[in-house]
């Protein structure tokens, strides 16, 4: 057999192709998702200031420590299947259809999980395995490799964010325009008060298979929000923490930013070309979060390490203190390395490190000091906190990197191959 291969889109091109690829129509539909209020127009010619910039997301795996794993039963029309996913009741439906037979012949059930972080949505081992074990006529058990996770597991969608706004002299936002393709509507409202707003998101053709992660694309929307937001503040030489307490009326936000500055010392001490801080908060999931953020510029490698991370987060009424805890911790951990190094490489369609040697994930060497300030609101319900302590980190970092260095990144991860071939630009160089 010969396989006629068409050519792929490659990582090189990416942001390029996702802006020029939408998403195909459904029956003569495309989604769409834009909020709009104001003129766009008057609120950019009214301002003093405007600032255009372009943010980019990388698409980046779960690893989840068990990869995708499932054992089918059948007996006689009826299936049983194990396997670790988040969505049993859709697996049912998946296998039923798959195998053609009723869902009230289908079993799902799901042991201790190997982790998943939104990654185990689909039942791709779950079908494999029945049908093995149906032309086996007996029990398959069956375990992806970690390459073969890496590769045909999908991935947290990559993005390329265009943002443009306008301010006055005295710091207030008049004007913000967020085009966000193919990362996700998820968090993409501004918490912030502008008159004059134009908000959408725009769904791609993703060259590559892409679905939920954890925080969805709340990360993506708020890296590049609250990098913005700190390149306003220092185009207008005000305080970064002052400037986002101007802009906006919710007296939630003001709380967690406050708190988070609070306990991380925010002003009380400088930044130098070794040593930065950073600061970035948000609002997603009925969760409000605000993340304070240290790190250390290793003068002669120009290595960045995050020494110390404050978070402040509220979710209405606090039932469980140690298990919200330990949410917030786990959210600070797994950002690290998204915000970092974290990085699916392609080429032709091809994944290039489908192996944790070449994919990397946060080590215990890479970890800051995590200090966490709950704030617990008895007056509200209580909403989820699985993912909203995941979205400050980035933001808080870069924005740390470039108040130590000058040097502005735009792109997540932040320092996939350091900041050492960018050394011309750095403070001190």
């Amino acid at each position: 057999a010969q396989w006629k291969i068409m050519p792929q889109p490659s990582e090189s091109e990416l942001y390029n192709y996702l802006r020029k690829n939408p998403e195909p129509a459904v029956k003569g539909v495309r989604r769409r998702d834009r909020q709009v209020s104001g003129s766009i127009e008057q609120g950019l010619a009214s301002a003093d200031k405007t600032l255009a910039q372009t943010y980019t997301v990388a698409y980046i795996a779960h690893v989840p420590l068990e990869p995708r794993a499932a054992l089918a039963e059948w007996n006689g029309n009826d299936l049983t299947v194990w396997t670790g996913t988040q969505r049993p009741f859709s697996v049912r439906d998946e296998l039923a259809q798959a195998l053609r037979i009723s869902p009230e012949r289908v079993r799902v059930i799901v042991p201790d999980t190997g982790s998943a972080y939104g990654g185990k949505h689909m039942g791709d081992a779950a079908v494999e395995a029945a049908r093995l074990a149906k032309a086996a006529g007996k029990p398959v058990k069956l375990v992806w490799t970690r390459e073969e996770e890496f590769t045909w597991a999908y991935f947290r969608p990559a993005g390329v964010i265009d943002v443009k706004s306008g301010v006055r002299r005295d710091g207030t936002l008049v004007a913000w325009q967020f085009d966000n393709y193919n990362s996700g509507p998820a968090a993409i409202a501004t918490p912030y008060d502008v008159p004059n707003q134009q908000i959408e998101f725009h769904p791609s053709d993703s060259p590559l298979r892409q679905g939920s992660y954890r925080g969805l694309a709340a990360t993506a929307n708020h890296f590049a929000r609250e990098t913005h937001m700190d390149e306003l503040a220092h185009l207008l030489a005000m305080d970064p923490l002052q400037f986002r307490l101007k802009n906006h009326s919710d007296s939630r936000l003001r709380a967690v930013l406050e708190a988070a500055a609070n306990k991380f010392g925010w002003g009380r001490e400088k930044s130098s070309a070794t040593c930065g801080f950073g600061i970035a908060g948000g609002v997603e999931k009925g969760g409000y979060v605000a993340t304070c953020a240290e790190v250390a510029i290793d003068p002669s490698t120009h290595d960045v390490k995050i020494v110390r991370v404050v978070e402040a987060f509220e979710c209405g009424a606090i039932v469980n203190p140690n298990g919200l805890r330990n949410q917030i911790e786990g959210a600070v951990v797994q950002a690290t390395g998204g915000a970092l190094f974290e990085a699916v490489h392609f080429e032709n369609g091809r994944i290039l490190n489908p192996h944790l040697a070449d994919y990397r994930v946060p080590r215990f060497s890479d970890l800051p000091k995590i200090e966490v300030e709950m704030l617990d609101r008895k007056d509200l319900p209580s909403a989820g906190a699985g993912e909203t302590p995941l979205v400050g980190l980035a933001p808080a970092v870069g924005n740390a990197i470039y108040a130590a260095t000058g040097m502005r990144l735009r792109a997540l991860p932040l320092v996939l191959e350091g900041l050492g071939q960018n050394s011309t630009e750095l403070k001190g160089s």
